[in-house]
């Protein structure tokens, strides 16, 4: 899995999710919205990053979304 372009991605989604005015909500659509188009090779990559290097790469509102929702991102038998 390419981790770099992984968060260049993340980062871009977390762009769009950012402009809406309810951070909150945000944060959840980010989330889902990964879990709904992303799959699970990429969604496991992206949570073993922010455990194990702290996602410092990741914008401020996909980290707090990874953070917040990590588990609704777990992929099943992980």
């Amino acid at each position: 899995m390419n981790l770099p372009h992984l968060i260049k991605m993340a980062n871009q989604i977390g762009t769009f999710f950012s402009t809406m005015p309810d951070r909150v909500q945000a944060e959840k659509d980010l989330a889902t919205h990964i879990k709904r188009f992303w799959e699970p090779r990429m969604r496991r990559a992206l949570l073993a990053h922010v455990e194990q290097e702290g996602g410092s790469e990741l914008s401020e509102i996909v980290l707090t979304a990874v953070k917040k929702h990590g588990a609704e991102l777990q992929v099943a038998g992980q």
